[in-house]
């Protein structure tokens, strides 16, 4: 079977997941494939962008090496989920996966694991394993983690370095009810060396401190004081229009790289797209993948006049919370209807504004030249307003 069809055989959900699975599967294909330097990335929010940074910083000193008679440097990254298309998620090299490159990783897995325990793994434990095949060439592979940490797929390999972004209130049933058992529950993945990015939450801090003690860790915070960097960053941001949150972390990525002694020109910050990411679409519209208190709260910082909010959630989310945080800075909203199993009900995100105190009414394809807008909520929403924009084609590597 071929690769997407093998992929759409798999349910994306479960309501139980058998977290020894993996780990089998795992040390069946590890004596196949070669591992990578491993940067693991473990946090609420920020994942993404962070690993994203890591690996494009370390990719473009490793291509300018390349161009100048020097060694090159392959960086692999691993991110979840996609916005339009499976391929985003295995990033090598500068560029997403080819369909040929997925489907002869694919293969050559599948023949390793076997049928019985390839149709066993679920979507993302296959996926993971699949991006290890195609990243065993790599000199970095950054592993971005999708639900939690310790029980996470991509937690099954060894990691020169784990990277903690903000920890916020978020899948609840699967992590724990406080901030403390999230935070535990993330962090407990962290192998070696801990980098701990700044946090919403005084908790979390404590949290990787006990456990990096007592486990005998070396733990870094991120501190940037040094007046050329402060400034050269400044610029770059300033240039790029990111808000405080992709600041810090830029700030995350560039320490992790500081870390592990893998040489970075700041200045190639200016030439990453980070789509989805507070990202101006057009000049009057921004999309955000964010989807929870914590971004929520992160976007409403960054925007500096009322928008129109573009919005859907899915049904773990707080969405009213989230409704509550942005608020201030909302002129309306507009509903947006998702083609995703786990979409709120339209009822329930009705009742949420309506409890909000939000005007609302639904989204009909229509954009208003002197009206901003801010398309926000989930992955979902994101992809159905660029479906129904037509803009399918706009994502960038």
């Amino acid at each position: 079977m071929d690769f997407l069809s093998f992929l759409d055989s798999k349910p994306l959900y479960y309501k139980e997941i058998d977290h020894e699975r993996v780990h089998i599967a795992y040390k069946m294909l590890k004596p196949h494939i070669r591992r990578p330097k491993t940067v693991h990335i473990v946090g609420t929010n920020g994942k993404g962008s962070t690993g994203r940074m890591i690996a494009y910083l370390a990719w473009r000193q490793g291509a300018r090496s390349k161009a100048a008679g020097g060694r090159s440097y392959s960086v692999g990254h691993f991110s979840s989920p996609h916005i339009l298309k499976f391929n985003e998620r295995i990033w090598l090299d500068g560029e997403d996966a080819s369909d040929k490159m997925l489907e002869t990783a694919h293969q050559r897995l599948y023949a390793i694991l076997g049928q019985e325990m390839s149709d066993a793994l679920s979507y993302f434990e296959y996926t993971t394993l699949l991006a290890f095949v195609v990243f065993e060439d790599c000199d970095l592979m950054v592993l971005e983690a999708g639900l939690g940490g310790e029980f996470d797929a991509t937690n099954v390999c060894d990691k020169e370095l784990s990277v903690i972004t903000p920890i916020g209130i978020d899948h609840q049933a699967f992590l724990g009810e406080n901030i403390e058992e999230i935070a535990a529950t993330k962090i407990r993945s962290v192998q070696k060396r801990v980098l701990l990015a700044p946090q919403v939450y005084d908790e979390v801090g404590k949290v990787a401190e006990n456990i990096s003690r007592e486990r005998k860790l070396e733990l870094f915070g991120v501190e940037y004081s040094t007046f050329s960097v402060q400034s050269g960053l400044e610029e770059i941001t300033k240039q790029k229009a990111w808000p405080e949150y992709l600041i810090d972390n830029a700030k995350v990525a560039m320490k992790a790289l500081d870390i592990l002694d893998i040489p970075y020109a700041m200045n190639d910050l200016l030439d990453l797209e980070l789509f989805g990411r507070f990202y101006a679409l057009t000049e009057n519209i921004r999309i955000d993948v964010g989807h929870n208190p914590l971004a929520a709260q992160a976007i409403e910082k960054a925007l500096d006049k009322k928008v129109v909010l573009i919005y859907n959630s899915l049904d773990d989310k707080d969405y009213e919370e989230v409704l509550r945080i942005l608020k201030p800075k909302v002129k309306r909203v507009e509903i947006i209807p998702i083609g995703s199993q786990r979409a709120t009900t339209l009822d329930e995100i009705e009742k949420a504004l309506q409890n909000a105190g939000l005007e609302y009414s639904y989204f009909r394809n229509e954009i208003k030249e002197d009206e901003t807008y801010l398309v926000f909520g989930s992955f979902y929403v994101v992809e159905e307003f660029l479906k129904q924009r037509d803009l399918q084609g706009v994502v960038p590597s």
